[in-house]
């Protein structure tokens, strides 16, 4: 209780202490957010395909991070192909804030 009662008596303890609460904030807010851009329709099974659309045009940024999850097989407008995804990621790439939606990749698409 006295490291809090010090935190917040001082000017730089107190500007922490907001910084670590807005990053907590954010960290529920993705967490939360995520599984809402996840659609239904993924079959039973460990890997999957997804279409992931982005609210731009990906860069080749966004591609090296899809990649960790996947094969990246095509882009298209704002959409990215991505293939042979663990089921169980998903939701890690949902988390991130520059993802608008993850639906199943068709077949043949």
């Amino acid at each position: 209780m006295n490291v809090l009662r010090a935190a917040l008596g001082n000017r730089r303890g107190l500007i922490l202490l907001v910084c670590l609460i807005a990053w907590l904030a954010w960290q529920a807010f993705l967490f939360i957010a995520a599984p809402g851009k996840i659609a239904e329709g993924f079959p039973d099974r460990q890997r999957v395909n997804a279409l992931i659309t982005l609210p731009f045009t990906p860069e080749r940024f966004h591609i090296l991070v899809f990649q960790r999850y996947g094969r990246v097989s095509g882009t298209d407008g704002n959409s990215v192909e991505l293939r042979n995804i663990d089921k169980g990621q998903l939701g890690a790439i949902a988390r991130y804030y520059w993802v608008q939606r993850i639906e199943p990749l068709q077949q043949g698409g």
